[in-house]
C-alpha cells in the first residue's frame, strides 16, 4: 500500500529547499571522557553506542540506563540525540523512536544534543545513515528503559512483569487497572539492573505508535521565531572574529603578505600566519594568513589589505580542460577489472551492434546556505568549540591534535546547521578556530565568507565514464562494459587517488541488470585538490552516466525507455554477489541478507512512477518526459522529469514525479520533505553544478557562475512524491533522492529537443530556465 502521492505546488518551493538548508539545537549534554579517534573517510566501520554500565552518568535523580535516556522523577523524559541537525528532521526522527519503544508520550519529551563524544557510538551524520544504520539500537535503548520501569512497578504490585504494559507515560497492571506514572516510578527502576542487550525484547511494529506517520517538526518554533542557534549565532564574551587569507591551491604556501596595512584597518586586533598544510590533508587547517579583528567587516576589510603573494605548490598545473582530457584517454584504455559476468569483451566482439557513449562530470561544490564557521574558547590545556558540525568527534580529534593535547581536554558543542551535504563533516573551520584562539588568548570565531566556502571545498570529485552496450539481432542486449575514472576521496586521507572496488559500489557493482556477459574496470586518475563527500556522492554521476545510456539504448533500438529499463532489470529478484559478478560489495556497511540488491524493488518504482506520470500517454499529450531510476543508500528511486520551453525558448523542467522505496519509515513528512530538497538540490547540480580549475586554483567565487542553485521562479511548477509503504529494513533517505534527477531531466531534454547532452552542467549545452 502506497503512502499516497503528495503534490508540491510552486508556492511550496521554499519549504523543499530550507528543509535541506535549515537546522538548530536547542541543548548541550555533557559528555564522558572520550576515547581516542582518529579521521577517516564515511565508509569506515561504524561504531556502536554505548550501552549498561557505559553510559555516560547523569548527575540527575532518575533512570538512566544509557547515555540516551533519562526519565526524571516529576515524568520527564530526556532524550539525547547524538546526530547532528541540518534541516533533514532528526531530532524529531530519532527521539521519537525512542520513545514510542518506551512507551513515552512526545509532549513529555525534551531532546538535548550530545556533545562530540565517543560514547554516543558513530556521530557522523552522513551517508544516510543515522535511521537506517540506529533503527535496532536506539529502539534497543527505548526498549532497555521499559524494561526497568516495568520490572519496577511489577516489584512495587507483586506480579510478575508480562502482566504489565507501558504506554502513554504510564505502567498499567493489565489484569486490575492499577497504574503508575514513568516519574514515580524512575527511581525504584534506577536501583535494578540494566537489562543486557541480548536480553531485550522490543515491540511490534504496530505497538509503535508514531513510526511511519508525517510527524511534527520538533524543531519548527526556534526556526520561526528565531531563536535558533547557528554556528555564526554563537556569541561569548571577549570574542574576536577572524577571516583567513588561505592558499588559492591546494598544497600551497605563503612568500610573503604585508601585516602593516591589515592592522591599519579600525578594529583589527592581530595578524596570524597559519601553519601551512601537508599531504595528505585530511581535515588540516588550509595554512594562510588570518586576520583577527572586533567584527566580521574590520577582519574582511584587514584580509583584503594583506596583500598576499603565494607559492602554489605542486598542484600549480591542475586544470579542469586538461584533466578531462586525461580522463577520457583512462576510460579508452582497459582498466582494472572489478566486476566480471561471463565475457563481455567476446560478446561485445560477436555483438550486431555496438552502442558506446562517454559521460562527464566536473567537480561540484556543496554551496550550503551556511557556509562554515566555528567558535573556540581555549583556556590552558583545555579547548571548547561551538561549531555547526556534521561529525563532532572528529573535530574533537583534529581540534585535540592541532593543540597537542588529549581529546578529554576538548569539549565540542553542536549548533544547528544550516545546510551541511558533507562539507561539514571534516573539520578544518574548528581547528582553525582552536588553533587562533590560543594565539591570541581569546575565544576567536572562525568565520567563511561564501568566497571562501566556495574557492575552498572539499569539492566532489570529478569524473569520466564510458558505457559499451551490445546487441544481438533482436536488439537485446547481451554485452554491457562500464569503465569508470575518477580520483577518490581516500586521496584527502593519504590513500590512493585511483578508485577501489568500494567505491564502485555506488551503482556500478550494485546496478541489478539481467545482461549475461558485464564488466565494470577502473580506470586511473590522479588528485590535485581536497576531495570530499557530497550528498550522494559518486552516486551522483554513476546515475547520471547508467540513466542516460539506458536511455540511449533505447533511442538506439527504437524503445520505450520505461519497456528498456524493465527489460535490462529482468525478472524481479535477489542478487547474490556472484549473480552480480562480483567477489565482495560493501553495500553501504550493511550484509545482503538484510539489504540485497533487490531488481523488483527498482522495477516497482520505476512501474509506480511511469503510472504517476502518466508516462503511456506523453506523446498523445504532447508532453517530453525523461526517466531515470538508481539504487543507493540501500534505498530505491525513481524520477520522471518533465521538460517544457519557455516563451524565449529555454529549457525549463515544468513537472517531476519521483517513487521512493526506503523500506521502513520513521517519520513520513521528514521523509516527504527530504525528497522535495533533494529535487531542488540535485536539478541544481544538474543545470547549474560546477566547480573548475585553473592554474590549480577554483575559478568561481559565488552563486553568480558555476555554483548557481535553482531560483522559484525557475522550480518545477509541481514535484509529485509517493513513498512506497514497505515494512523491509530501513534504507537511506537523504541522499538517494538526488541521482536520477540529472538523468531524467538530460533524458527529458532529449525528448523534446533531439539532441543528447552527455556533460553536467546542462546549461554548458542548452539554454535552459
Amino acid at each position: 500500500m502506497s503512502a499516497g502521492p503528495l503534490v508540491i505546488p510552486r508556492r511550496a518551493f521554499l519549504r523543499g529547499l530550507n528543509l535541506s538548508i535549515g537546522g538548530l539545537a536547542l541543548g548541550y549534554c555533557l559528555p564522558a571522557a572520550a576515547q581516542k579517534q582518529t579521521n577517516e573517510p564515511s565508509e569506515a566501520p561504524r561504531s556502536k553506542p554505548a550501552v549498561a554500565s557505559q553510559a555516560v552518568e547523569s548527575k540527575a535523580p532518575g533512570l538512566n540506563p544509557n547515555v540516551f535516556v533519562h526519565v526524571a522523577p516529576d515524568g520527564t523524559v530526556t532524550i539525547v540525540c547524538h546526530r547532528s541537525e541540518m534541516g533533514q528532521g532528526i531530532r524529531s526522527s530519532l527521539p521519537v523512536l525512542i520513545a514510542d519503544e518506551l512507551g513515552a508520550l512526545m509532549s513529555r519529551v525534551k531532546v538535548r544534543q550530545a556533545d562530540g563524544d565517543k560514547a554516543y557510538g558513530d556521530q557522523n551524520t552522513d551517508g544516510s545513515n543515522s535511521i537506517r544504520g540506529l533503527y535496532e539500537d536506539m529502539r534497543l535503548m527505548g526498549a532497555s528503559a521499559r524494561i526497568m520501569l516495568v520490572a519496577a512497578a511489577a516489584k512495587h504490585w507483586n506480579v510478575r512483569p508480562a502482566e504489565c504494559l507501558a504506554k502513554d507515560h504510564l505502567v498499567t497492571h493489565l489484569r486490575t487497572g492499577r497504574s503508575l506514572g514513568f516519574g514515580e516510578l524512575s527511581l525504584a527502576a534506577a536501583k535494578l539492573e540494566v537489562p543486557d542487550p541480548k536480553d531485550v525484547t522490543m515491540r511490534p511494529r504496530a505497538e509503535l505508535p508514531n513510526v511511519g506517520k508525517a510527524l511534527p517538526l520538533l524543531d519548527a518554533p526556534a526556526y520561526v521565531t528565531g531563536q535558533a542557534l547557528f554556528g555564526a549565532d554563537v556569541r561569548l564574551p571577549g570574542m574576536l572574529t577572524a577571516v583567513i587569507a588561505r592558499p588559492p591551491v591546494v598544497g600551497g604556501t605563503v612568500l610573503r603578505f604585508d601585516a602593516s596595512r591589515a592592522l591599519a584597518v579600525p578594529g583589527v586586533r592581530q595578524v596570524v600566519e597559519m601553519p601551512a598544510a601537508k599531504a595528505p590533508y585530511k581535515f588540516q587547517p588550509w595554512g594562510g594568513v588570518a586576520v583577527v579583528a572586533d567584527h566580521t567587516w574590520a577582519a574582511m576589510r584587514g584580509r583584503a589589505a594583506l596583500d598576499v603573494t603565494w607559492d602554489p605548490g605542486p598542484n600549480a598545473s591542475y586544470d579542469s580542460e586538461r584533466y578531462r582530457a586525461e580522463l577520457s584517454k583512462s576510460v579508452a584504455r582497459p582498466g582494472e577489472l572489478a566486476r566480471k559476468l561471463g565475457d563481455a569483451e567476446l560478446a561485445l566482439e560477436s555483438a550486431a551492434r555496438v552502442v558506446d557513449a562517454e559521460y562527464h562530470v566536473p567537480h561540484l561544490p556543496h554551496l550550503s546556505m551556511e557556509p562554515p564557521v566555528a567558535v573556540a574558547r581555549v583556556e590552558g590545556d583545555t579547548c571548547e568549540v561551538w561549531a555547526p558540525t556534521q561529525n563532532p568527534q572528529a573535530a574533537r580529534t583534529e581540534v585535540a591534535r592541532v593543540l597537542g593535547t588529549s581529546e578529554d581536554k576538548v569539549q565540542v558543542h553542536v549548533t544547528f546547521l544550516g545546510g551541511g551535504f558533507g562539507r561539514k563533516s571534516k573539520a578544518d573551520f574548528c581547528s582553525e578556530a582552536a588553533l587562533l584562539s590560543r594565539k591570541v588568548g581569546a575565544p576567536v570565531r572562525v568565520q567563511f565568507t561564501r568566497a571562501d566556502d566556495v574557492q575552498h571545498d572539499y569539492v566532489n570529485t570529478v569524473s569520466t565514464n564510458r558505457l559499451t552496450a551490445g546487441l544481438d539481432a533482436s536488439g537485446r542486449v547481451t554485452a554491457w562494459r562500464h569503465r569508470t575514472a575518477f580520483p577518490s576521496i581516500s586521496s584527502v586521507f593519504g590513500g590512493p587517488a585511483r578508485p577501489s572496488a568500494d567505491d564502485l559500489q555506488q551503482g556500478v557493482l550494485d546496478l541489478a541488470i539481467a545482461v549475461p556477459n558485464v564488466s565494470a574496470e577502473i580506470c586511473d586518475a590522479t588528485a590535485h585538490t581536497r576531495i570530499g563527500w557530497l550528498r550522494s556522492v559518486y552516486n551522483i554521476f554513476q546515475a547520471f552516466s547508467i540513466g542516460s545510456f539506458i536511455d540511449e539504448l533505447a533511442h538506439a533500438k527504437n524503445a520505450d525507455p520505461r519497456e528498456m529499463w524493465l527489460e535490462l532489470l529482468g525478472p524481479a529478484r535477489k542478487m547474490s554477489l556472484a549473480d552480480l559478478g562480483v567477489e565482495k560489495l560493501k553495500n553501504y556497511g550493511q550484509s545482503l541478507e538484510k539489504h540485497p540488491v533487490d531488481s523488483g524493488r527498482l522495477s516497482n518504482v520505476l512501474t509506480r512512477v511511469t503510472h504517476a506520470a502518466r508516462w503511456a500517454d506523453r506523446k498523445r499529450d504532447g508532453r517530453a518526459l525523461g526517466l531515470a531510476a538508481h539504487r543507493s543508500f540501500l534505498s530505491y528511486t525513481a524520477v520522471v522529469a518533465s521538460v517544457a520551453q519557455r516563451s524565449n525558448g529555454h529549457l525549463a523542467v515544468d513537472e517531476v514525479w519521483l517513487s521512493f522505496d526506503a523500506g521502513t519509515v520513521v517519520n513520513l513528512d521528514r521523509v516527504r520533505a527530504q525528497l522535495e530538497g533533494s529535487t531542488i538540490f540535485a536539478m541544481s547540480l544538474a543545470l547549474f553544478g560546477e566547480t573548475t580549475m585553473k592554474n590549480g586554483a577554483i575559478e568561481q567565487d559565488n552563486y553568480r557562475a558555476g555554483g548557481r542553485i535553482v531560483r522559484m521562479g525557475e522550480a518545477p511548477r509541481r514535484i509529485h512524491i509517493d513513498v512506497v509503504d514497505s515494512d523491509a529494513a530501513p534504507g537511506g533517505v537523504g541522499e538517494p533522492g538526488v541521482p536520477p534527477v540529472a538523468p531524467a531531466i538530460a533524458n527529458a531534454m532529449f525528448a523534446l529537443t533531439g539532441k543528447r547532452v552527455r556533460e553536467l552542467p546542462l546549461s554548458k549545452s542548452l539554454a535552459v530556465t
